[in-house]
């Protein structure tokens, strides 16, 4: 390769990295604004507990959004722009009007309206995920996806870091700056406005699928709408038929037991759940058939057509278990489990893990240009199921078994703390850990999702995949509540630990597989 050929491809291997970690902060951004910052923000304004609540499920569609991913396959609302960059444009604008109607509307006075529009955010963040996952995916060359996933995660953690962490810090009257919730919601909306200036003016141009069989739209749309009344049948069942049923079902097993009935209804919410997918998923799919929508069938009929597709989405579920399995109860592990401090917590598992987590997907990115997908899965994944060894230490030991350190109190500008924040070593340990390991494996697993995916269905087999990733995040709290509660904390970890090894059994017989759409850089000089 002459030296102008190899400065212009390093110079687009560059470009295309830095507009990796431009979307995936415009993707990370969002999504503390209908979580952690909502709820602050709801507390702050004196809403009660069951209210915020209720209010959680404003981020529902985050859950649903290979809904309508297949839209965003089928129709392209700016031609000119290429393939995906006219959809980022258009839902970066819409979240930047959102999150500024949302700052107008103050959620004691007006809480039905502040509801819709967090639903709304909600939406339109789902969507620019779907459009920035196919983005990426449809972007990277396979020898890229790895440390693809790794700047991506950079960003999408720095946004969490500044719209999670940071804000938190700016509305604190007493060790931050007072800022108001409608302010910041303001200057997160300006942040959205620029990333769609980004969008438009840097971001690489991906050329359009002009040779790709294309359903009708008519079909499409009238495909989607019956998808919809599927779920919306489904929704209903669950609620008007399934949950009585199952507390009926349940009830003669709680008779004389010491079950408190608010986990008695928690039971029964999760078997009325499961009753309402096992209707909804087939009623969606005969929905989708006789509709004809073509945009979802091929999409799926596409990623069943590769070698051992049912076995990589059973892997895809059970990754993460065991990592899962240990967060969902980690917060409440530190502050009641072992005693520390909600500042301590606070400084070290938000802002030091985060920054870690950085760290782990990075180094990942870097170890798989050599280690190759396959062995980067299973090395990482033995890592950050291991780590979870570390949180067992901390639960029979406790605090104050290693030196610690002082954070002292800082003014950065755009963030301070306003007093020193003593922080454990064995929790700063613990947490480093946890967050290396954990953002290595992650930057695999997205570098796996992305070579799962077609380029002619990139965003409805991504939303897809990704939905699966997130089963174990979702369902694993009930389960993980009651064991705490009845082993213990100890016990619950090397449950824990047991809980990510079948991920790691269902890894073996992928190998060839792996191998062959992601190569190792071995692998591929062999060639």
């Amino acid at each position: 390769m002459s030296l102008p050929s190899a400065l212009s491809a390093r110079l687009g291997r560059f470009h295309r990295l830095l507009a990796v970690v431009i979307t995936g902060f415009a993707s990370g951004l969002p999504l503390a604004l209908t979580g952690q910052a909502l709820q602050a923000w709801l507390t702050q304004d004196g809403l009660d507990v069951a209210t915020i609540g209720f209010l959680s499920l404003v981020g529902l569609p985050y859950t649903f959004k290979f809904l309508w991913a297949p839209l965003m396959d089928r129709f392209e609302p700016w031609p000119a722009l290429g393939r995906r960059r006219g959809w980022l444009v258009l839902t970066q604008l819409a979240l930047g009007g959102a999150l500024l109607l949302l700052a107008r509307t103050p959620p004691a006075d007006a809480l039905a309206l502040f509801a819709l529009l967090a639903v709304a955010v909600a939406f339109l963040s789902a969507s620019q995920d779907v459009v920035i996952d196919a983005w990426r995916t449809d972007l990277l060359p396979a020898s890229e996806r790895g440390i693809g996933a790794s700047v991506n995660v950079l960003g999408y953690r720095l946004a969490m870091i500044l719209s999670g962490g940071v804000a938190l810090i700016w509305t604190d009257p007493v060790q931050g700056s007072g800022m108001s919730w409608p302010e910041v919601y303001r200057l997160m909306a300006g942040l959205m406005a620029g990333a769609a200036v980004c969008s438009l003016l840097l971001l690489p141009r991906i050329p359009l699928l002009t040779d790709a069989p294309r359903a009708e739209a008519r079909h499409d749309l009238a495909g989607f709408a019956a998808v919809m009344a599927a779920v919306v049948a489904g929704y209903l069942f669950t609620q008007q038929v399934a949950q009585p049923l199952a507390a009926a079902l349940l009830a003669p097993l709680w008779e004389g037991g010491t079950v408190t009935p608010a986990l008695r209804t928690r039971w029964a919410d999760l078997l009325a759940l499961l009753a309402g997918l096992a209707l909804t998923l087939p009623l969606a799919g005969w929905a989708a058939r006789r509709a004809r929508f073509e945009t979802l069938l091929g999409g799926l009929r596409g990623y069943f057509s590769q070698p051992q597709a049912g076995l990589v989405l059973a892997f895809i579920v059970a990754y993460k278990l065991g990592d899962a399995f240990a967060g969902t109860l980690l917060t409440p592990f530190l502050l009641k489990g072992v005693g520390y401090a909600s500042a301590e917590v606070g400084v070290v598992n938000k802002v030091l893990g985060l920054w870690l987590s950085i760290g782990g997907a990075l180094l990942g990115g870097v170890l798989m240009m050599r280690l190759g997908l396959w062995r980067a899965l299973l090395l990482f994944g033995l890592l950050q199921a291991a780590s979870n060894l570390g949180f067992w230490w901390l639960a029979v030991h406790g605090r104050g078994q290693l030196p610690g350190l002082v954070l002292p109190a800082f003014d950065w500008g755009f963030v301070a703390l306003a007093q020193a924040t003593p922080v454990d070593g064995g929790l700063l340990a613990v947490i480093a850990l946890e967050n290396l390991t954990g953002g290595m494996g992650t930057a695999a697993f997205l570098a796996l999702l992305m070579s799962l995916t077609q380029q002619r269905f990139s965003a409805t087999q991504f939303a897809m995949l990704s939905a699966f990733a997130s089963v174990g995040r979702v369902w694993v709290g009930p389960l993980a509540g009651v064991l705490a509660e009845s082993l213990g904390w100890p016990t619950f970890f090397i449950v824990s630990l047991l809980m990510a090894v079948p991920g790691l059994l269902l890894l073996l017989p992928m190998r060839a597989t792996l191998q062959r759409i992601a190569p190792s850089a071995d692998t591929a000089r062999d060639d």
